[in-house]
């Protein structure tokens, strides 16, 4: 059994952070189903920038796109969802199984709506019955405009896979704005088995205060916020709230660690990996790092429930004068502003494909 199938047996589902179509038409993504225990799959505008921009595979597609009088976003959204629909397809099986628990794929909205409410519910909800796939979720990020379009998208019967989620206080609002629109849903007589994830950013941490910190707390911030968020997120499954929604049908929303991926050279490449085993989350990981861990990584501890020594890790980190609070909300607007930088690169590749194309 190697390291990611034990990840599966201990509880925590392994998601692939990457789509592209090669991995779909080659078998590769079969293969990791198969052999390393994938069970799910996300994507972002970066991923599908470096998909369409770098492979001539979208090509055929996109010239008949551009005959039918398609551009822009309208275009890319069909590229998209080709893709994950054929995804969610291979996942299905797993989606079955688990009862809705596991096998899905997520798509974004327009990045350029992060900070636009009823435009983000109105896309979320179109591209949803687009995809027509009851395991594909729509990802909406965790911004304070975007906790009204996550409880409306929930209430609308929409499955959310929240983004850009930061620290434990994000991460909460995000469960607060779910179980809100579940607990419209109950007063409104609707059945409330509406599934989420809510994904926390990992690596982004660490790669903002590697110079910034004394070595001994080297690559120690992402861990510790992450086991500060899992231990909240065990706390609430607890909550007298939590407990009467689950009594009414609905289902956890599942935290979810991303950007698990390792930036800093002298570390270990499956560092977060081995860090963040936790039952009952998922992980969502790039190719090279699952690859890695497959091959040499260890998945013999699981976090533990009480957050291990985390406080302690942040208290030291704010004494090292790192302001935590501040860097959470920071990293989220940069994470933002990122994704819409890519959009617009992503926007760009297709527009200078199609003129080629036609």
């Amino acid at each position: 059994m190697n390291a990611t199938q034990k990840l599966h047996a201990l509880g925590q589902s392994l998601w692939l952070d990457n789509i592209t179509r090669d991995l779909l038409t080659s078998g590769t993504l079969q293969r990791y189903i198969t052999e390393l225990s994938v069970t799910g799959l996300t994507s972002n505008p970066t991923i599908f920038d470096h998909a369409v921009a770098r492979s001539k595979s979208y090509d055929d597609q996109i010239g008949q796109l551009v005959a039918a009088g398609k551009a822009d976003e309208a275009l890319f959204f069909e590229l998209a969802i080709s893709d994950l629909t054929k995804a969610a397809d291979l996942f299905a099986p797993i989606y079955q199984r688990t009862a809705g628990v596991d096998g899905f794929v997520s798509l974004e909205v327009s990045p350029l709506l992060a900070y636009d409410t009823a435009r983000t519910v109105a896309e979320a909800r179109a591209l949803h019955a687009k995809a027509n796939r009851p395991n594909l979720f729509i990802k909406i990020p965790g911004t304070l405009e975007g906790l009204p379009a996550i409880e409306e998208a929930i209430f609308s019967g929409v499955p959310v896979n929240v983004t850009l989620l930061f620290s434990c206080e994000h991460y909460l609002r995000a469960a607060d704005a779910y179980m809100r629109g579940l607990e419209r849903r109950v007063a409104a007589g609707l059945n409330p088995d509406v599934r989420s994830v809510a994904s926390l950013f990992v690596s982004r941490w660490d790669r903002a205060t590697l110079d910034k910190v004394p070595n001994e707390l080297r690559d120690k911030l992402g861990i510790a916020v992450s086991q500060q968020a899992f231990k909240a997120y065990r706390d609430l499954l607890d909550s007298d709230r939590w407990q009467w929604l689950e009594g009414m049908g609905a289902r956890p929303q599942r935290l979810l660690f991303a950007s698990t991926s390792n930036k800093d050279p002298q570390a270990s490449d499956v560092l977060y990996m081995a860090a963040l085993a936790a039952p009952n989350t998922v992980n969502t990981v790039p190719e090279e790092t699952l690859l890695a861990f497959a091959n040499h990584g260890e998945a013999d501890r699981p976090m533990r429930r009480d957050g291990d020594d985390c406080e302690k890790v942040l208290a030291a980190i704010t004494r090292a004068g790192i302001d935590i609070a501040g860097l959470a909300k920071q990293l989220q607007e940069d994470g933002a502003k990122g994704f819409v930088e890519s959009w617009k690169d992503l926007l760009g590749a297709i527009e200078k494909k199609s003129k080629v194309l036609a």
